[in-house]
Parts: structure tokens; sequence; C-alpha cells
């Protein structure tokens, strides 16, 4: 079989699932990984094959691509923050905009004047990516990440192996649990904030693969995750220290009306890529 050829049915199969610039995109990502050519081998070797060895394994990926399934969870990896992370069912696939809170994150450790190692609290850090990312880039950060899905901790807690962040199992909307691992001075956080009646704007590769519990709450209580970080700011936050989470960008002056009156300070909603309400920051 001819590279060639594996790409133009390739898209052909997914076009009914996806544009097809995406689906192009998604054909070529998976050759590039699995077989180490460039997007645009096929096009100036048009000749080149695509080895015996591999067809079966290629052929079975784009079938598990053609029934919905994340590119990501396919490949195993996924690209953050200029790293590689292992993801896989059961966790969620870390979003572009959440670099951002990442980069706020670093910036905001890189601007405290501590005579110390800083502390940081990733609440709900699911594939760990924002700990990681904080602890790599900050080398002497202690990055504790929580969350409550044991799948989700497997893949945190073998990221990488230096500079390794502490992960702990423990229900981010317990806030009154015996936690005795304070003060923090970053807090950061990107919780579950899609709103249920939200689902059919989404697509069926989220919604069908991608755990609900990191991503869904219910109408009735969209904020309750936030309610849970206001409360975890008051017991384990310096009082100098800085709070920062991911938000839907629905809800952002209702995310901000809720920390105001949790007695947070300097809260200020920050904006994404696409000028969309996307984070908040506040202090202690």
């Amino acid at each position: 079989m001819l590279l060639a050829d594996f790409i133009r049915n390739g898209i052909a199969r997914l076009e009914p699932l996806y544009p097809s610039p995406e689906a192009r995109g998604l054909v070529l990502m998976l050759c590039e990984e699995r077989l180490g050519v460039r997007s645009y081998t096929h096009i100036i070797e048009p000749q080149t094959p695509v080895p015996a060895d591999r067809e079966a394994d290629l052929l079975q990926d784009l079938e598990r691509l053609c029934q919905g399934e994340p590119i990501q969870y396919v490949l195993g990896v996924t690209e953050f923050c200029g790293r590689r992370f292992a993801v896989g069912p059961g966790v969620l696939i870390p979003r572009p905009e959440t670099e951002l809170l990442v980069a706020e994150g670093v910036r905001t450790l890189q601007e405290m004047d501590l005579p110390r190692a800083p502390r940081v609290l990733d609440l709900c850090t699911g594939s760990g990516c924002i700990a990681w990312s904080i602890a790599l880039d900050v080398r002497d950060a202690e990055v504790l990440g929580v969350d409550l899905s044991e799948t989700a901790l497997d893949y945190a807690r073998s990221q990488f192996n230096a500079g390794a962040p502490v992960f702990l199992q423990a229900n981010v909307l317990d806030t009154e649990q015996d936690f005795p691992y304070g003060p923090f001075d970053l807090i950061i956080s990107n919780p579950p904030y899609v709103r249920e009646s939200e689902r059919a704007q989404m697509r069926r590769n989220v919604l069908q693969y991608e755990p609900e519990m990191a991503l869904f709450v219910p109408d009735d209580d969209p904020l309750r995750f936030y309610r849970a970080v206001a409360r975890w700011a008051q017991r384990v936050l310096r009082s100098d220290g800085v709070g920062i989470v991911e938000i839907n960008e629905a809800l952002g002056p209702e995310t901000a009306a809720l920390f105001r009156s949790a007695g947070l300070n300097n809260v200020q909603i920050h904006r994404d890529f696409f000028e969309k309400e996307r984070f908040i920051r506040f202090t202690r």
C-alpha cells in the first residue's frame, strides 16, 4: 500500500466526522507519529510505501479514528506546553487554552520574592499537565496535585522522571477533609465547568470518549468546584498567596462574584486567545 493512497483513503473516511482540513490533519499526524514521515512525503515522493510490517497497526489506528476516538488517545500522547504528555481513556485531554493558565502560574511564581521554594496546589490535576509543567518550569517549586480519579492519577504520576510533583487522591469538593499539606503560595485549577445543557455544542469524540467527571457540572450548580476552590484558598492559601483558575466563558461575572463573596481579593477576569473570558486570578 502506498502512503499516498492510505492518506487519501483515510481523509475520505474521516470527512463524515470532521471538516476536510481537520480530517487531513489527523491522518497526516497519524502517519508522522507512526511512520516517521513528513506531512509532505507523499507529495514529493508519491511512490513511498507503507512498510508491510506497519500496515495492520496503521489501519487499526485509522479504524479507531473513524469511530470518533480522539487522535490523542490513539497515539497515547499529546503536546502541552512544549512537552509530550501521556494520555488515554479515563483522563482529560489538555486543551491549548490551559497553556495560558500555566504561563500565568509560572509568571506569578517567578515574580514572588520568597526566601524559600514556592509551594503550589493543583486542584483537579487530571493528567498532571499543569502540575508537571509548573514543576519543570519553576525548578525549585514544590507542587502537589489532587484529583479524585485514580486512573488520571496513574497517568499523572508516570509522566516524567525528574522534578516530580506529589500526587494525592482526594475529593476536591470535600473541602473540610483533613489536609495537612499547606500552606501554599499558589492555588491553580482547571476544574470541571461545562454545564450539562452545553453537551449539544460538543463533539462526539469528546462526549463518547473523555471522562464525564472531568468535564461536566449540573446546570443547577455550575460553580460547585469554584466554591470549593474558594474554600481551599481560605484554608490553605498563604495570606499573600495567589489563586488562578480556568472558567466557563459564559459564567465569568458569576464566578468572579463567588470569589469576592468568599472574601478573596483583587479578583480579575482574564481572556484567552479568542478574547473569551477564560481565567480568574485572585489573592488571599
